[in-house]
């Protein structure tokens, strides 16, 4: 029988068939649309401004902080002597990510780090994971070290003018605490840094890194002065497990390694230094952490880490049985931790900038003050959002969400530069990951074994956050994402 439908001629002219629900999930963003937009947002533009060195400043400036300052004392009694080797394992983790970092900000140099990797490559559904978890690492984080700021705060008013802040009024609930009032005052002051632009923000923070730089190297040539042998005699009490629980706590301190490729649209030449400032900051990290910590375990025994989380200046007082190098070294922490909240609040705005300009969150946040050319509304509710959550949470819940968060969203990254080189291998990359794909594959297994190594807490939270921003997705981001929207010819 012949064809009762619609002539041919018809048939041709009607509209193409919408893609599916699950084509609509996995639909890509492609690399030059990325790359072209790249600065622009509700109202102006983000403004190139920033080299290698200040690039470079900006990831030591996320990374090197509340890590070796606050978060060892919790690491240590978990595995330690060991500890260093756990700073090792941590940093391995962190470089087999790197250097897929490195390949993906060269190639794509854009403000959305990881997230705006896995929208050219996995798709949508998985870019929106990946940047929910780069919420938590970023959002979370500068609330874990906001925490961390307000003890070394107290150990320098201690030894400068013999007053502390009541617990009440520095510890969040569950710690004795009411309210933490330092932890949301630091996070308003790297507010108002912030909103006055990306380079004099970076200017600061280059000022706080060299301070931070310096306390520690001051640390090293003290505290092993009260180095002991016999503390290191039984090197692993709590076995490889404790090696790893510790190892999982510590890649906290290897987080912000990655903000340099936040600042991909305030680069002056994204492409060329955006690979370098990632791979030399973590050289330097990772180099003044093991060094910092052999130092530490050697000055003082590993049982007695637990008592304080401003572990390195009690060493210094220690040592030298003065209460001056003790509050000096408060004194940089203070500076130093502050930087770290600066650096990584930068980042969580420019992550949400990305996700708003894809229409995956509220256009609020991509909205460009035309006098600053930085995203001040944006900024503002970012930082009201930390400084709450640091005044009321805990720091070790803090500090192992954010972990989680993160590897997760590093075991993604080693799995888009991988992707990207089977879908586009005609790109130019100013950096090649070597030995792609076993590096970016050791990358992956690090990240998932280290994930493991955290407690089921962690992990309920971590799925309830993820929940909670997958409703979000359907809600929201689904229905108004950029790339639902019909091509002008379609409409």
């Amino acid at each position: 029988m012949l064809d009762q439908g619609a002539p041919p001629q018809q048939r041709s002219r009607t509209a193409p068939a919408s893609p599916g629900p699950v084509a609509r999930l996995m639909r890509r963003k492609p690399v030059e649309h990325l790359v072209a937009e790249g600065g622009q947002g509700e109202g102006g533009s983000l403004r190139r401004s920033l080299g290698l060195w200040q690039l470079t400043m900006i990831s030591i400036g996320a990374t090197l902080g509340t890590g070796i300052f606050v978060v060892l004392g919790e690491a240590v009694p978990k595995a330690g002597p060991a500890v260093t080797l756990s700073f090792v394992i941590a940093g391995l983790t962190a470089l087999f990510s790197a250097l897929s970092y490195a390949e993906l900000a060269g190639t794509i140099p854009v403000a959305g780090s990881s997230y705006s990797y896995a929208y050219a490559t996995m798709g949508e559904l998985i870019a929106w994971i990946c940047g929910w978890c780069l919420v938590l690492e970023y959002g979370v984080s500068v609330a874990a070290v906001a925490v961390g700021w307000g003890e070394y705060l107290n150990e320098l008013l201690d030894g400068t003018i013999g007053v502390t802040i009541p617990d009440a009024l520095s510890a969040p609930p569950g710690d004795g605490g009411i309210f933490n009032l330092p932890a949301l005052i630091v996070v308003l002051l790297a507010m108002a840094f912030l909103l006055g632009g990306a380079r004099e923000s970076a200017r600061a923070n280059t000022v706080m890194v060299a301070v931070k730089i310096a306390a520690l190297v001051m640390f090293c040539a003290i505290g092993v002065q009260g180095f002991r042998s016999g503390n290191y005699e039984h090197f692993m009490p709590l076995g490889m497990a404790g090696v790893s629980a510790a190892g999982a706590t510590l890649f906290f301190s290897y987080i912000g390694f990655d903000a340099a490729s936040t600042a991909g649209e305030e680069a002056k030449n994204a492409q060329r230094d955006l690979p370098r400032a990632i791979m030399l900051s973590l050289v330097i990290v990772t180099a003044l952490y093991v060094l910092v910590a052999a130092v530490a375990v050697g000055a003082k025994p590993w049982q007695r880490f637990g008592d304080s989380e401003a572990a390195l200046a009690q060493i210094m007082r220690e040592v030298t049985g003065q209460s001056f190098w003790g509050t000096l070294l408060a004194f940089c922490a203070v500076i130093a931790i502050a930087s770290v909240v600066l650096t990584v609040l930068y980042g969580q705005t420019r992550i949400l900038f990305a996700m708003s300009r894809d229409g995956l969150v509220p256009k609020v946040f991509s909205r460009v003050h035309p006098k600053t050319g930085t995203p001040r509304t944006n900024t503002v509710i970012v930082s009201l959002f930390c400084g709450v959550l640091a005044a009321a949470i805990p720091l070790g819940q803090l500090a192992d969400a954010t972990s989680i968060g993160t590897l997760f969203a590093f075991g993604l990254v080693n799995i888009a530069v991988v992707v990207l080189r089977r879908t586009r291998p005609e790109m130019p990359r100013t950096f090649r990951v070597p030995l792609s794909p076993v590096l970016p594959a050791l990358g992956l297994a690090f990240c998932v074994w280290m994930m493991g190594s955290l407690s089921a807490v962690t992990w309920v939270v971590f799925g309830v956050w993820m929940a909670v921003g997958l409703v979000f997705y359907f809600l929201y981001g689904h229905r108004r994402s950029r790339l639902a929207a019909p091509a002008p010819s379609e409409k």
